[in-house]
C-alpha cells in the first residue's frame, strides 16, 4: 500500500491507496513544531480505526509547499513505515511533464502534482483552479506540460485580511449569499467575497483562454471548490482528490522496491 502525503500551508493530508482504491484519508493542521513521533502516533491510531496497520504500508510519497515540514515527514516515513519516501521536487523524480517557465524551481509541488493528475484524467489543454490558502490557476497544455498560471489570495485569507484591516468589519464565514446587494454589514462582506471571487474566476479563466488561444477545460479542486463550482458555468469538473491522485500517478511512474 502507498501512503501519500500532501503538505500544504494550512493542512496536511494523509491518504492510503491500495492499488487505485483509496482506503483512508485524514488531515491535520500544518504545524512545523509537531515532531515525526507526534504525527506517527496520531496516524497509527487512525490507520487502526480503518482496519489498517502501519506495516501494510510499503511505499510513501510526499509533496510539500512548507520546507520546514519535509524533514519531519521524511522521518515519519522512515521510522514508522520503514520506507524511503519519494519527494516531489527532488532531483531525479520523474513527473512526466516539462515545466515551461523561466524559473521552474519556484513552482509549488502541489501545482505540479495537480497538473500530472489533471492531464491523466482530463487530457488537455486545461486550467486547474485550486482553492487553498491561495487560489491558484494553473495552465496545462495538450501534451501535459505545465505552462504557468496565476496566484490570488485565498478566500479565507482575504476575509481575515478584511477583518484585521478594518476596525468595524467583523470576522465572517464564507457562504453563498442569495443577493449581491447586501442590506447589512455581514451580508455585504459575504457578497463581496463570494461574488467577487466568482468574478475573479470568470475573468481570469476568460483572459487565460484568450491568451492561450484555444478553448480549455476548467477543473476545480481544493476545500472550497464545491462552493464555487456550483456558482459559475466556467468550471467544467469538480475533483476533490486531484492532488492525491497525482501523487499516486507520480509514485507509479517512479516505482522502486520499498526500503526495509
Amino acid at each position: 500500500m502507498l501512503l501519500a502525503i500532501d503538505s500544504g500551508n494550512t493542512n496536511i493530508v494523509f491518504a492510503v491507496f491500495e492499488g487505485d482504491r483509496l482506503r483512508g484519508e485524514w488531515r491535520t493542521s500544518t504545524n512545523t513544531e509537531r515532531t515525526a513521533d507526534e504525527l506517527g502516533v496520531w496516524l497509527t491510531q487512525l490507520l487502526t480505526i480503518e482496519g489498517l496497520r502501519r506495516h501494510d504500508i510499503d511505499a510513501t510519497i510526499i509533496a510539500s509547499v512548507v520546507p520546514a515540514m519535509v524533514f519531519h515527514l521524511k522521518t515519519l516515513c522512515r521510522r514508522y513505515f520503514g520506507s524511503e519516501p519519494l519527494v516531489v521536487g527532488d532531483e531525479g523524480v520523474d513527473l512526466g511533464l516539462a515545466i515551461l517557465l523561466d524559473r521552474p524551481e519556484e513552482v509549488g509541488a502541489d501545482r505540479l502534482v495537480n497538473a500530472v493528475a489533471a492531464h491523466r484524467r482530463y487530457d488537455g489543454p486545461l486550467i486547474v483552479i485550486d482553492f487553498g490558502t491561495a487560489t491558484t490557476f494553473d495552465v496545462i497544455d495538450a501534451a501535459g506540460n505545465y505552462c504557468g498560471g496565476a496566484i490570488a489570495p485565498g478566500i479565507n485569507l482575504s476575509l481575515e485580511a478584511l477583518h484585521m484591516a478594518a476596525a468595524k468589519l467583523p470576522r465572517v464565514a464564507i457562504g453563498r449569499p442569495r443577493n449581491v446587494i447586501g442590506k447589512a454589514t455581514v451580508p455585504a462582506m459575504q457578497s463581496g467575497i463570494f461574488w467577487g471571487y466568482v468574478s475573479l474566476i470568470e475573468g481570469l479563466v476568460r483572459r487565460i483562454k484568450d491568451e492561450f488561444g484555444t478553448e480549455m477545460m476548467v477543473v476545480a479542486t481544493g476545500g472550497l471548490a464545491p462552493l464555487f463550482a456550483d456558482a459559475t458555468p466556467v468550471i467544467g469538473a469538480l475533483d476533490a482528490d486531484l492532488t492525491l491522485r497525482g501523487l499516486l500517478e507520480i509514485h507509479r511512474r517512479n516505482a522502486r522496491p520499498a526500503a526495509r
